[in-house]
């Protein structure tokens, strides 16, 4: 199974993309996590891995070298094989326990150019990939709605959409629901991410706007350790009822698809 996750900026999507992958290692599934934003550069640490691995971008000659294959009309043809976990060189893997991360790319300095590579390796590996029974990914994708136009989510079994409490959000969430449902995804899901405390009767106009406009939806509560996170230790852990909130999360996926 592969599974997106989406929203805007901010919204709480490498952290929704670390806690599933945790949840579903639990469940004795191998997951691969694989980090598209370009421009976020903590989730490594959100997964407990070590270090960074290299991106996948220097594997295949840099983000010039895919520039100009781009312009060929015969496209990625560098990556004519099935892509399997093991195939991967240990350079471009982290590992923890059950858990496997790859990075697309990163932005890096001033005046590198559009993400527009990176979006179209992304494409071209999940394209690719080819998982086995007990295997899982899960796509941390660039903020925003650009990797729609690019069709990444061609590829992708699962669309997840992260809301912060906040009215852009769920305008955004909106139109990426739009989206997904003109791509191949089978199932969509909106999860509300309490990334800062709201009152009751927030909360409560909040949850009544998105669950009129989402079929399937499910909430994170606020919690102070993630959102300290790197401040007040340097482990990525969740509470209970944010390991709860997850848990049922994971159950409707595996159950819908």
């Amino acid at each position: 199974m592969k599974i997106s996750v989406s929203g805007k900026g901010g919204s709480g999507k490498s952290t929704l993309a670390a806690l599933l992958a945790g949840e579903f290692a639990r469940k004795n599934f191998n997951v691969l996590v694989i980090d598209s934003d370009e421009s976020n550069t903590n989730l490594y640490r959100l997964l407990n891995i070590d270090t960074m691995p290299t991106p996948l971008m220097e594997m295949v000659g840099g983000k010039q070298s895919i520039q100009r294959k781009i312009r060929q009309v015969a496209g990625f043809q560098f990556l004519n094989e099935s892509i399997t976990t093991d195939k991967i060189p240990d350079e471009f893997i982290g590992k923890k326990d059950k858990i496997n991360l790859v990075v697309i790319g990163k932005i890096l300095q001033s005046k590198e150019g559009c993400a527009c590579p990176m979006g179209s390796l992304t494409k071209e590996f999940l394209k690719k990939l080819n998982l086995r029974n007990n295997e899982i990914a899960i796509t941390d994708m660039e903020a925003g709605i650009e990797h729609f136009g690019r069709g990444i989510e061609e590829y992708v079994d699962v669309v997840i959409i992260a809301v912060e409490p906040s009215y852009e959000s769920i305008n955004v969430a909106l139109k990426i629901k739009e989206l997904a449902e003109q791509s191949k995804a089978r199932k969509i899901f909106a999860v509300i991410n309490y990334n800062r405390p709201v009152n009751e009767n927030i909360k409560e106009k909040i949850e009544k706007m998105v669950k009129g406009k989402f079929g399937n939806v499910f909430s994170i509560p606020y919690s102070e350790e993630i959102l300290n996170f790197g401040i007040v230790s340097e482990k990525f852990s969740e509470s209970r009822d944010v390991r709860e909130s997850v848990k049922g999360l994971a159950v409707q996926i595996l159950r819908e698809i």
